[in-house]
Order: structure tokens, then sequence, then C-alpha cells
């Protein structure tokens, strides 16, 4: 048995699914394009430069995997994990339906969306909250870029006091402020008002976005804090929670399950940051525990950024420590390693992209192999829940031999 780590490289796909008519991404193929663009020199950084290197991930299958995904081709070779991708069945392309769906909870209902007008909140919803906060308006009220509405009203926002109200093709509503001049906590406690307005229009997360700087030099902070409506079915974590096994939560995972389950909250700023708090979970998880890790700075800082170059030095970056991680391993921890959905530094807008994820698995005491397509991101935690020896999920098909 012993422990299970589950680590999401957020955003990072392998191609578009097969259903991406349907999100307008055909094409879409975040891992491919980074390929592309590294090959021809456009993805050179003042840190990289040159075709794409992540030697480990390489060994463990995942271009094999990708391969697989994009030609239909199964790749010969000798590769040192279980390697494949999956197909998601939830009908959004968004944060919460991808992590609860490798939890072993498809989120098979319809989210609701703030449409792409100017205002895009309903004025009964932001009426409501400045008056029950006590604001003197608010700024933006439109789908936008989080770093570029900041640039855009940070200064008015400093000098009057109105947060910064925005969402984007997710089932999202962000509002951002200012750590010092609006304060954290404040910002907190709008969010939490906002999330119990946006309950009846199925709105799946609320996020506070602080930032800190000054005249038109911002940055936003480590502080984010995701307000996300619970699983309405029982996950990995909530089974694991009832057999009373350890859970350690690394990076916004318990924001996304509403910390349902979540366990131990571990915080960290940076996808190095949060390596180093995975391998410190490891040296104190106990036999049965689950660590599940989420990258962030994939998605947020690169993906959405349309930041090629950053994406692929992030990669490297994460390739290179990936034999620490396998090297805290015992002989019976299994690690996987996937994403939660798409987000093509290449393709047109700021959006997540609907693509298949990688599903790549390694264990000393497991032979490795293709484990080819899954219909299910729910594999995952089936797979998990197998390992560690607890009763079945409702979803998802095991792919342990």
């Amino acid at each position: 048995m012993s422990r299970a780590i589950l680590i999401v490289l957020d955003s990072f796909g392998l191609g578009a699914a097969k259903d991406a008519d349907k999100f307008g991404d055909v094409g879409a193929d975040t891992l491919g394009h980074i390929l592309e663009a590294a090959s021809q020199g456009k993805a050179n950084t003042n840190n990289r430069e040159g075709p794409l290197r992540i030697p480990n991930m390489e060994r463990l299958g995942l271009l094999a995997a990708h391969k697989q995904n994009t030609t239909g081709l199964v790749p010969g070779g000798e590769f040192t994990g279980l390697y494949g991708y999956a197909q998601e069945k939830s009908r959004g392309k968004d944060t919460p339906s991808g992590h609860w769906e490798m939890a072993g909870y498809p989120v098979m209902f319809d989210w609701g969306y703030f449409p792409k007008t100017v205002p895009c909140f309903p004025k009964e919803l932001t009426d409501t909250l400045i008056e029950r906060c006590d604001l003197p308006g608010i700024l933006g009220n439109c789908h936008a870029s989080g770093t570029e509405i900041i640039a855009l009203h940070g200064d008015e926002h400093v000098a009057r006091g109105k947060p910064i109200f925005y969402t984007s093709a997710d089932s999202v509503l962000q509002i951002a402020a200012h750590e010092e001049s609006f304060g954290l906590e404040r910002l907190y406690d709008l969010c939490a008002v906002a999330r119990e307005l946006v309950d009846d229009l199925e709105i799946g997360r609320v996020i506070a976005r602080p930032f800190v700087g000054a005249d038109g030099n911002y940055s936003r902070t480590s502080n984010r804090k995701d307000l996300a409506v619970p699983p309405s079915e029982p996950t990995l974590l909530v089974k694991l929670q009832e057999e009373k096994r350890q859970v350690i939560s690394v990076g916004k995972i318990g924001d996304i399950f509403a910390h349902q389950g979540t366990g131990e909250i571990v915080k960290a700023a940076g996808n190095m940051a949060l390596v180093d708090e995975t391998l410190n979970a490891m040296k104190r998880a106990e036999d049965g525990a689950l660590i599940f890790t989420n990258l962030v700075d994939f998605d947020q800082s690169y993906g959405h950024r349309r930041d090629v170059g950053g994406y692929a030095a992030a990669l490297e970056e994460f390739d290179a420590r990936l034999p620490e991680i396998m090297g805290a391993m015992k002989d019976d921890d299994l690690l996987i390693l996937s994403a939660d959905h798409g987000c093509d530094p290449t393709w047109p807008g700021s959006d997540h992209t609907r693509e298949v994820v990688p599903v790549i698995g390694y264990s000393p005491n497991i032979t490795p192999g293709n484990i080819g397509e899954r219909d299910t991101f729910a594999d995952i935690g089936q797979t998990i829940a197998a390992h560690l020896e607890i009763s079945p999920l409702k979803h998802g098909t095991s792919f342990l031999r």
C-alpha cells in the first residue's frame, strides 16, 4: 500500500479532446505547440533556449502518450512509467471540474457563466455587494485577463477604493484589490459575501486576487483565495477521510474542494516552492496517505498569459526536480502526474483549452507500460483508491495491473 502522490501540472494538456469542437478548441495542443515553438527558437527566454528538454518525463512516457493521442500511433520504446492520457467527461474545461473528476466525481451538470457583455455581472448582484460591503462602487465588470485589468484599473482602485470585478470563460467571479490600501481581510470578507450571492447562479468559484505595488506597477501576490462550491458527491478525499487516512493538500487543492476531505493544507508561492512542500510532505506522510499537489504557475503565469517561453522553462524546471521526488519515494509508493485541463499558450485568447491530460504513473514496484486512452479523469482517483486499498469509488477504472 504505502502512499500515493498526485501532482497536477495545472493546464498541461496533450492535444485536443474528442469533443474539442464544442469548445472551439480543435487543434489546441499545449505540449505539442510548446515543443514546436521551442524547436523553432520561439520559446527562448533570458533563462532558456533551444528545443524543450524534459528527459525525465520523456523516460516516463510523456511524449509517447502525446504522440498516441495526436497521431493514433502506439509508439515503441522502453519507458520507466505507466503512460497514457485521459478524456474529460465533465461538461466544462475549468479547474474544479478537472480536479473533481480526477478525484472520482465527473461534473455532469452545467455551471453558470457570465455573458461577454459590458457590464457582465447582474446589476442586482453588484448593487447588493456594494450595499452589504459598504463599497464606493466597483471597477471592471467585464471579461478580462487578471494582470491586464489590474494594470488598467490599479491606480483608480487605490485612489478611490473601488474593487476590480472581472470574469473569464470559466464559471468564476474574480475580485482584485490592493492588499494594503483596500486590505486583505476586507477582500476575503467581500469574496465570502459574493460566494453566498452567486450560489443561485451556479457559479463554481469566487476568487480573491490580492495585489501590491503603486503608480501603475502592480503585481499579484500568493495570497489568492478560491471560494468554491463543495462537490455534491463524495470524492476520493472524502472517502480517505472516512477511512481515517492522512491527506496533505499542497497549493490550492483545499480551496478547489471547498476543504471537503482535504486534510492538512500547505500553501506556498511558485511551482518550485510547491515542489519543496511536496517533498516535505513525503517525509512525514504516513502509510496509506495521499499527497495531492497543484502546480498552478503553469496555468496562471504562463498558459493564461500566453507565455510560451515561460511555460517551456517551467516544464524544464519541474522535470529537473522529478529525480528528487522519485528518490524520496518508498518502494510501494505510487506517483501520478496529470493535469486538470489544457491552456495552450499559442491559442487565441486567454482561456483554458479542451484537451486530453497526461496520466503518467510511477512506482518502484509497478511494471511500466502503455495504459492508453482513458475514458475519464476519474480513472486516476479509482487507481489511487485501489492502491491505497479503500473501497472503490463510484466512477472510473483502475489502471493498476
